[in-house]
Order: C-alpha cells, then structure tokens, then sequence
C-alpha cells in the first residue's frame, strides 16, 4: 500500500514504475480473459474520446500520466476504463464488493467498504490525497493509473463504488463509471449535486456509487439504462453487493443470475446490523466475517484451485468520516485485520 499526496500531474512522474507495473497485471488480467490488446486498446480509446466531451481535464490527465509514467495513451486509459472493456466483452467474472453506510438519527454517519478484487491486483492498490482546485481537497483509495474509486472531500461528501452487471452494459461507447467517480469527488458537495453529475455521464458499464454526506445518504445505480436513486432504509441503512436495487434496473440483472453470492451477502448484511451500526470501525469489520462456504462471502479468499483470472480476495477494508474529511483502511480481509493495524489518512 502506497499512501501519498501529490497533484494528479505530478502523479506519473513520481509513481511512473508503479503505474507500468499496474498496467501490466491488467494485461495479463485481460489476457486471461481472452482478450487482445487491439480489442482492449479500441474500447478503451472509445472511452477516452467520450470522457474528452464530457470532462475535458480529466481525460487529459490521463494523457499526462500516461506520458510521465512512460506508456501508451490507451493504456492508462484502459486502466480507467477496465469496467468497460470487461463489460463489452462480458467475460464470467464472480462477485465483488460489499459496502454498508449507516445515517443514524444523532451522531455522524459510519460506513464501510471491502474491496474484493483479483488476488493479482494486491500490489497496485494507492491512498491518494489530491486537490483539483483550490480550497478542495479529496483523499481517495484507486489504484495506480486510475484517478479515482472510493474517497471523501473536503466539501464533507464521501463515496463507495460497487461494480453492478446490466444486460444493457458493452453495448456502446461511454464514459468510464471511474471518471464519474472522479468528477464526483471533485465537484459535489450535496447527495444532489452527485446526483446530476452522474446522470450528466453516459456510460457503457453499471456503478452502485454510494453518496454519503453528515445529513444525507442515498445509492445512484448508474447503468447504460438509466439512473436510480436508492434511499437508505428507515433505520437509515444502505446496504449494497453488486445487484441492482431498484426495481426498474433489477429487470436487467445480469451478475446476480451468474453468481447468486450477490444476493447472500446483501441478506446477510442485514443480519448484521447491530455490529455495522458500531461507531467503531474495527467492530463493523468483525460483523463482516462470513466466508462462502458458512453462507456468503463477505469475507472473499479464493479457492485453492481456482484459476488465475478467477482468484477473488478482499483486498483492502475502508471506512470514511465525512466529518473530519479521513479514509480510515487496512490491508487484508476481515478475518485478518488487526485492531490494531488501522491506518487513517
């Protein structure tokens, strides 16, 4: 794990070797999918001609990174938009994250978040602190090469970021659901205005991004078929896997039909409140510990003789304060994490 802060154009230069590194486990990661670097560069120069019409400066960084990390334009653009060349090519990925974000009815809000990734990805992962104007500040956990994923700003807004599979995904151009991630975190200061910044995005893949500020939460299911809001539950949950929530949306589920483990984390998460509602975040990380084989994988560690491609771990557990503008994360899964061993940034 590499925590720094540094502006997004200074960022190739300064982690450019990482950056290469990154792009070469998601090489091998396509490739084991079965797909080829021309297909791979086609989608996702396409992706990076909607963001340059849709958020100019961010598909330009792009094209900073890439020159000062040393590699191709589209390659730092497929790193951006890999959710949307999996989802053109639909390759049988399993499930991913888990996320829960509690609004209570005094107090601030808690939230926690796995990341469940390919066990190949452990050495790319980056706590970045950046500040895209003046006066604003966002600390964000991405990879390297990818401008952004989950984080809180300064303005006192955070974001989760679950992948979601809709039958609708790969079937045109857009705008990579990470760059919406990125605008997010830049711009929004409301549930609203996150709200309106993803509508604005035409996309190609689907994002459960999860908004949370000191006095609202909601969910916006982002899909090539529209946009949804999902309000927290009356005891002011949101809990989210990766299956679409709203009804509409749900018609064109696609990664819950593949593997059903989506559905079993949700239902249990919701057997787990009382520890996820703890203002303690090594507590809401015991409440996670549930392996596949006791139900569902809350928990994710990969079969002993699962293939590459197919080696899903948590990789990383994160929790944001949207009051004091802290990721607080640790390495691992948990079933692993030390209360001891959290670091907040």
């Amino acid at each position: 794990m590499t925590i720094t802060i540094y502006s997004g154009r200074d960022l190739g230069s300064a982690f450019g070797a990482d950056i290469a590194a990154t792009w070469g486990a998601y090489e091998r990661f396509f490739a084991a999918h079965d797909l080829s670097p021309a297909l791979v560069r086609d989608v996702a120069l396409r992706a990076l001609d909607r963001a340059a019409t849709w958020a100019p400066p961010l598909a330009s960084e792009i094209g900073v990174v890439a020159g000062a990390a040393g590699l191709e334009q589209w390659q730092v653009a497929a790193l951006n938009a890999r959710s949307e060349v999996l989802a053109r090519f639909r390759p049988s990925v399993p499930g991913e994250c888990s996320t829960v974000v509690h609004l209570p009815a005094s107090g601030p809000p808690v939230t926690i978040q796995t990341w469940d990734w390919n066990q190949g990805m452990s050495d790319v992962k980056l706590i970045w602190q950046y500040s895209p104007r003046p006066g604003w500040t966002v600390k964000t956990f991405t990879e390297f090469g990818v401008l952004a994923k989950i984080g809180v700003n300064s303005a006192g807004l955070g974001l989760h970021f679950n992948l979601l599979q809709h039958e609708a995904d790969g079937k045109s151009d857009g705008v990579p659901v990470h760059l919406v991630a990125r605008r997010i975190l830049d711009e929004a200061a409301t549930v609203s205005e996150a709200a309106e910044i993803a509508r604005s995005a035409q996309v190609s893949a689907s994002v459960a991004l999860t908004v949370v500020t000191a006095s609202e939460a909601c969910t916006l299911e982002l899909s090539p078929a529209g946009l949804a809001r999902v309000p927290m539950d009356p005891d002011g949950f949101l809990l989210r896997t990766n299956h679409f929530l709203d009804p509409v949306l749900a018609q064109g589920e696609r990664l819950g039909v593949a593997d059903p483990d989506t559905y079993a984390r949700h239902e249990s998460l919701s057997r787990r409140l009382p520890g996820l509602r703890s203002p303690h975040l090594a507590d809401r990380a015991v409440a996670l510990v549930e392996h596949r084989e006791d139900g569902s994988a809350l928990c994710c560690h990969p079969p002993a003789d699962a293939p590459v491609h197919a080696q899903w771990e948590t990789l990383i557990i994160i929790g944001l304060d949207v009051r004091h503008h802290r990721l607080t994360f640790q390495d691992g899964s948990p079933c692993t994490a030390d209360p001891r061993g959290w670091v907040r940034f």
